[in-house]
C-alpha cells in the first residue's frame, strides 16, 4: 500500500527519525520491537530471515526494484529531500525499511548444533560488531554469543556494515556475564581467549578441540581479566618481529577476528 509523504514531521514516519542519535534509536527500537534495514540488498535478506515488515521509507525510484519483496506493505514515499531530512543524512542506498524484530534464541540453543562459535565480550562499537558477523558467516562459524553488554547486532549501522550477514548467523545473548563460560564449558565448549600478548601459544598451534568457542573482548581493553583467566587457554596471532619494534603490537577486533575465525575452521567438519 503506497502512501505520498510530503512533511518530514508526518508522525507516520516516527520510526525512521533522528537515525544517527544512538540514544534516542536505542530506546525507541527498544520499546517499539523494532530494527531497520538499509538498502535494497539488507531489506531482502531481513525479510528472507523471516522479519515481518512494519513499513517501509523509500523514494520513487526505488519502488520497482523493491515491489516483488514487498508485498501488501505500508510502504511510504518520499522525496531525496524528504528523506534526508527524516533520516538526518542522505540516504544513498534508497530505502529503509522498519522491521519488526523477532524473540532471540537461548544460548543453549545456539550451542546446539555448532561445533564453532565467537564469543563477544562488551563489544560496544556497532560498526565491529557488524563486521565481526560478516567475518564470522563468511568463515563458517556456527554461531555468536553476546555478553550482556554487547551492541546490538541489529541496530542500523551493525546490520548495515554486516551486509545483512546478522541474519544469517545464529545468535543469543547471555543472561549472565559472571557465569557465561561456564554454560560454554558445559556444553562441551573448549574456550580460547583471544589476547595479543605475545607470550601465549599461537592460535595457529593450539590442537583445537572438537568443540571450540573463541572469545573476544571489547576495542582497546580486550578481553577482562576474568574472562583471560577462566578461559581453558589463552591464545595470539602471531606479530611481525619487526612491526613489533616498531611500537605495532596489536589488530584492531575486527581484523583479529577474521583471522581466528579463518584459524578455528582448520579443522574442517561442519561449523
Amino acid at each position: 500500500m503506497l502512501e505520498y509523504v510530503t512533511d518530514a514531521a508526518d508522525p507516520r514516519l516516527t520510526d525512521y527519525t533522528r537515525l544517527r542519535d544512538v540514544e534516542l534509536r536505542k530506546s525507541l527500537e527498544a520499546e517499539r520491537g523494532l530494527f531497520l534495514a538499509e538498502g535494497e540488498k539488507v531489506i531482502r535478506r531481513a525479510i528472507g530471515a523471516g522479519h515481518p515488515i512494519r513499513s517501509v521509507l523509500t523514494t520513487r525510484r526505488w519502488l520497482q526494484p523493491l515491489a516483488d519483496v514487498l508485498g501488501d506493505a505500508t510502504v511510504y514515499v518520499v522525496s531525496d529531500e524528504i528523506m534526508s531530512a527524516v533520516a538526518g543524512f542522505q540516504v544513498h542506498r534508497g530505502a529503509l525499511a522498519s522491521m519488526a524484530r523477532r524473540a532471540l534464541p537461548s544460548t543453549a540453543s545456539v550451542m546446539e548444533s555448532a561445533t564453532r562459535l565467537v564469543v563477544l565480550e562488551d563489544i560496544v562499537d556497532h560498526a565491529n560488531v557488524g563486521a565481526i558477523f560478516r567475518c564470522a558467516a563468511a568463515l563458517g562459524v556456527g554461531g555468536v554469543v553476546l555478553s550482556p553488554r554487547c551492541a546490538d547486532p541489529l541496530y542500523r549501522r551493525a546490520v548495515k556494515v554486516s551486509m545483512g550477514a546478522v541474519f544469517s548467523i545464529p545468535y543469543a545473548r547471555m543472561d549472565n556475564w559472571y557465569t557465561g563460560l561456564d554454560e560454554l564449558r558445559a556444553a562441551g565448549f573448549r574456550t580460547l581467549a583471544l589476547t595479543p600478548d605475545q607470550s601465549v601459544t599461537p592460535l595457529d598451534e593450539v590442537k583445537l578441540a572438537e568443540r571450540v568457542a573463541l572469545l573476544l573482548g571489547a576495542e582497546g581493553d580486550g578481553l577482562s581479566s576474568r574472562w583471560l583467566q577462566e578461559a581453558d587457554e589463552p591464545v595470539c596471532i602471531p606479530m611481525s618481529p619487526a612491526a613489533m619494534a616498531a611500537g605495532v603490537d596489536s589488530l584492531n577486533v575486527v581484523a583479529a577476528a577474521a583471522i581466528a575465525c579463518h584459524g578455528l575452521m582448520r579443522a574442517g567438519g561442519p561449523s
